[in-house]
């Protein structure tokens, strides 16, 4: 497994890629990216699947069928998310229009090419989203899962909890603004 951090990343492009080797020398067998802007309970599910280990069930080889997809997006559909077909693509979108998850069939049937098949995303639309992922054909299927469950439940505004009750935090659809830093003399140090 490899992990790669991109910090200089443009909030909509691509920070993120964690990939999946058999061994270190051979080539990968599984893919998934991630923007800049995605927000950080997406990330946390992400890096806490992939440090359980027992994520390993989607075979290589093996193209994606339809135990895959719904074993992936069984956590949108229990939430009522509108699943659509349109042409190659499948898609599902939260009741608000907001968030979705996007299945590219006919990269799904070529395995052998690492292309995004799968892409979460939230925002404006799939083809401008805020953040998204993007996931190859033998991305875990209990990965996906997971993160369909933390977006199928978590998307939304961000709204502070009020003291005293339980403390959750909704996932955004739009990045939190940089914080401004006002400009301060520079210091130096002698010895």
């Amino acid at each position: 497994m490899r992990i790669e951090r991109v910090h200089e990343a443009h909030p909509r492009e691509t920070a993120w890629t964690i990939a999946a080797y058999a061994t270190p020398v051979s080539d990968r067998m599984w893919v998934l990216t991630a923007t800049g802007a995605t927000p950080a309970p997406v990330l946390q599910e992400l890096l806490d699947h992939l440090a359980d280990g027992d994520g390993w069930d989607t075979a290589v080889g093996a193209l994606v069928d339809e135990k895959t997809v719904a074993a992936a997006t069984q956590p949108l559909s229990e939430a009522g998310w509108k699943r659509t077909v349109d042409g190659r693509w499948i898609g599902w979108t939260s009741p608000a229009g907001d968030a979705g998850v996007r299945l590219d069939a006919f990269a799904a049937q070529h395995p052998s090419q690492n292309l995004a098949t799968w892409t979460s995303w939230a925002g404006p639309g799939p083809d401008r989203p805020t953040w998204a992922l993007t996931a190859s054909p033998h991305t875990p299927s209990s990965l996906l899962a997971d993160l369909s469950e933390t977006l199928a439940h978590g998307t939304g505004v961000r709204h502070p909890q009020a003291a005293g009750r339980e403390r959750g935090t909704i996932l955004g659809t739009t990045p939190p603004a940089m914080p401004t830093v006002a400009a301060s003399p520079a210091t130096s140090r002698s010895r």
